[in-house]
């Protein structure tokens, strides 16, 4: 009999739509693969709704809260219902980037310098000499990023508004000039490495999921020791944070100063929409998406 798989998609993050847009995805990728699929429009009700299913694992496609902090994950091992990606305790580090970094700079893995501020701090006054960069300290897809240069005589007054949704601890960042790139890891290998060429400002939300925003370049123009090094670090990356299933780090690399490379953050839930970048370094490695997306539901266990 065909599996039972819950795909755990939408929530109420910030980032909602793009998690609904990743779990149809998926969810129509496990279908094709001969699995019995129920789509979960995660609400307040989760665990009765996954007590009541009793599906034989959760597909986790929940990006930001609930989803990427440790809270499903705790459900779902209270329910004693495997399921994909990371556990608990490493999507709890992972999605704090503070903490993160901290235990990644342990690991060997190159860091931008920082310092966690609050944002009643961080509007009044420029917290590091400019540029500088300002990002919640626990939200993903650059939702509520701020590059700060020496043309802002100011700080980002739009953290003075009373709608400000990301949370009241920023991280503020030197600025680390040159190219993003990005890297998956897939259990204990890493694939490809992207740069990543935004039509924007930078690689924000709107660059990430928008037809058009970005271009990725695969594999990335960096030399040959910079590549392997990129990998070598994700790996690093993902195994010091505990992280299972697959994750994807990026980083900035500054070809001009002295080839630079700072790990920005891991993604535990990286998106899976027809533009991220997950899907795209898969087929790169000759896995096409029903194959990515089938190893990542046999993948799944408790206790992760």
């Amino acid at each position: 009999m065909a599996k039972h798989v819950a795909v755990l998609m939408g929530g109420w993050s910030a980032e909602r739509e793009v998690s609904l847009r990743s779990g149809k995805h998926c969810a129509d990728a496990l279908e094709a693969q001969g699995y019995r699929v129920t789509r979960v429009d995660v609400a307040r009700d989760v665990a009765e709704v996954l007590a009541r299913l009793n599906p034989d694992l959760a597909f986790n496609v929940l990006h930001g809260r609930p989803g990427e902090d440790g809270t499903i994950q705790g459900i779902l091992e209270i329910l004693r219902i495997p399921y994909t990606h990371s556990g608990v305790l490493a999507s709890a580090l992972a999605m704090n980037k503070q903490v993160a970094k901290q235990v990644m700079a342990a690991a060997g893995v190159p860091v931008a310098e920082g310092r966690v501020v609050s944002r009643a701090e961080a509007a009044k006054e420029h917290v590091l000499p400019r540029p500088y960069v300002l990002k919640p300290v626990a939200e993903g897809s650059s939702v509520g990023v701020f590059i700060v240069t020496e043309e802002h005589a100011h700080p980002p007054q739009e953290l003075t508004r009373p709608d400000w949704a990301f949370g009241e601890a920023l991280l503020a960042e030197r600025f680390v000039p040159g190219i993003e790139l990005t890297c998956a890891v897939m259990g204990d290998r890493a694939l490809g490495v992207i740069e990543i060429e935004a039509a924007m400002r930078f690689y924000d939300y709107e660059a990430k999921y928008a037809p058009g925003g970005s271009r990725h370049i695969l594999p990335a123009r960096i030399p040959p020791e910079t590549y392997a090094q990129v990998q070598a670090l994700s790996l690093a990356a993902h195994r010091a944070l505990g992280c299972r299933g697959v994750t994807r780090a990026d980083f900035r690399f500054d070809a001009g100063g002295g080839g630079m490379l700072a790990c920005l953050e891991v993604n535990t839930q990286p998106g899976m929409t027809e533009t991220s970048l997950v899907p795209e370094l898969a087929a790169y490695a000759g896995i096409p998406f029903g194959e990515l997306v089938q190893w990542i539901a046999e993948d799944a266990s408790l206790e992760r």
